[in-house]
């Protein structure tokens, strides 16, 4: 009961902070979920997981304590300490580890301090190769402490001694990494184009297109552009180069990151040709087959079950780092998108049946018409008195004559054109190019002949001339 008591004060206070709480256990393995991942995301989607799910708040709260005490940032430890201490006080994680604390800051400024003696004698010495790997070496462990905008500001400084593509490659890299991590989304994408650069070799495109989609579409995801996010996922290519970046999303999360977005944003025949029949990105739907069925459910026609597969796995979605902020409103999209499309192909429907289909037991999906209806989604009225909801239909005659108006208007507009361009041509107003070879022997500077000729009948004189 004292555990309960615990986890209701810092669930209360995690609501009352604005955090997204999911009381429902998911379907993932969190030691199998987590072991897809490497780097800083995997304290970053534990602290998450501890801070929104109650099943599993302790235990990912555990893990996250002892993977900020495997790295170097002292703050980390500090915030998930701060979390578990009052979701589960009786934890031996709850106590604070004050020698390691003391050990670890102790030692995070003697390394920083060695690095910047380094790279101060490199920097004496000019050596160009020497100050980029000290600049890189002090970033990397300015990033490992958590201090991200001197790391940010130290890997900006390897720009001008950056001798080749690979070297600029490798800043870009540096920088966006930082700035997923801040989730600058607008710096993302200002960067992440400077890592495909025009004159690479196709092998060399080959393995670094998956890194450059892949951090492109995490961006547009975080501005909310979610179709030019689904294109990106969709277009990451090799699994095994992707794999290389688990320290920013897994295979897994490509396959629901694609087909979740793709499903909000494409219609019916992209969905078939975009990710159905994309051989490249067949691969990753098959580490997740429910999206993939999802999709199919959708392409088919079968919208209830199409959304009843994606509302049981909506708790995983919300456990995400990037998918969290944003799964209500994917969710709503494709909701909309199903009653659309399940209303196309009649005049009217019974409000009963469209009950059957979308609405949770004991509820009408009335008001949810209603919205749509104001907002533009869904042409049609409702009639209340028969419970009906009727197509709207468009008037034909009126589209017809708009049509022919249009054209008319075109026409005018293109006629009217060419008549400006007979009555240039006839007034001589064109501005003609020069022809090629005139100006009498003067090499390719058509008139610097003639202009020479005048020049010398001007010395010779007129008697000199006739002569």
């Amino acid at each position: 009961m004292a555990a309960d008591q615990h986890l209701l004060e810092y669930f209360t206070a995690m609501d009352n902070q604005g955090g997204i709480i999911v009381r429902d256990a998911p379907k993932l393995d969190l030691d199998l979920y987590i072991s897809n991942y490497k780097g800083r995301t995997r304290f970053d989607r534990l602290l998450l997981i501890g801070q929104s799910s109650v099943p599993l708040c302790v235990d990912a709260l555990k893990a996250a304590v002892a993977e900020a005490k495997r790295g170097k940032d002292v703050s980390r430890y500090r915030e998930a300490w701060e979390c578990i201490r009052i979701a589960a006080p009786d934890e031996p994680e709850a106590k604070w580890d004050e020698a390691w604390a003391t050990a670890t800051d102790k030692a995070n400024k003697a390394e920083t301090h060695r690095l910047e003696a380094e790279l101060k004698g490199y920097k004496n010495n000019l050596v160009k190769e020497s100050i980029r790997i000290g600049h890189r070496d002090l970033g990397e462990h300015l990033e490992s402490i958590g201090e991200l905008n001197l790391a940010s500001e130290t890997y900006i400084k390897m720009r001008p001694d950056a001798s080749t593509q690979a070297h600029i490659q490798d800043v870009g890299k540096h920088i966006v990494s930082i700035m997923l991590q801040k989730q600058d989304w607008a710096g993302v994408l200002a960067n992440v184009n400077k890592v495909l650069a025009v004159n690479m070799g196709a092998e060399e495109q080959n393995t670094e297109q998956p890194y450059q989609k892949m951090v492109s579409g995490l961006a547009y995801l975080g501005t909310g552009k979610f179709y030019e996010a689904a294109r990106c996922f969709l277009e990451v290519g090799d699994p095994t180069v992707c794999q290389r970046h688990n320290d920013i999303i897994s295979q897994n999360d490509i396959a629901t990151y694609g087909g979740l977005l793709a499903l909000a944003s494409m219609d019916r025949l992209e969905l078939q040709s975009r990710v159905l029949d994309n051989s490249g990105f067949r691969n990753y739907l098959e580490l997740e087959p429910h999206i993939r069925k999802a999709v199919s459910m959708f392409v088919n026609g079968r919208y209830s079950a199409c959304l009843g597969i994606l509302e049981s796995y909506r708790n995983d979605y919300l456990l995400d780092i990037y998918l969290q902020k944003h799964v209500s409103a994917i969710f709503s999209q494709i909701r909309s998108k199903c009653i659309v499309q399940y209303f196309l192909p009649f005049s009217c429907v019974t409000l009963d049946s469209m009950n059957a289909a979308f609405a949770k037991p004991g509820e009408s999906i009335e008001p949810e018409l209603i919205n749509m209806i104001r907002s533009g989604v869904l042409n049609a009225r409702i009639n209340t008195i028969d419970k009906l909801l009727v197509a709207v239909s468009t008037n034909s005659r009126a589209a017809m004559q708009k049509k022919a108006l249009d054209a008319a208007k075109n026409y005018e507009k293109e006629a009217m054109e060419r008549i400006r361009r007979m009555n240039i041509a006839a007034a001589d107003l064109e501005v003609k190019p020069p022809r090629k070879g005139a100006g009498g022997g003067a090499g390719s500077l058509p008139g610097v002949g003639d202009i020479w000729q005048d020049d010398s009948r001007r010395q010779h004189g007129p008697s000199e001339t006739i002569a």
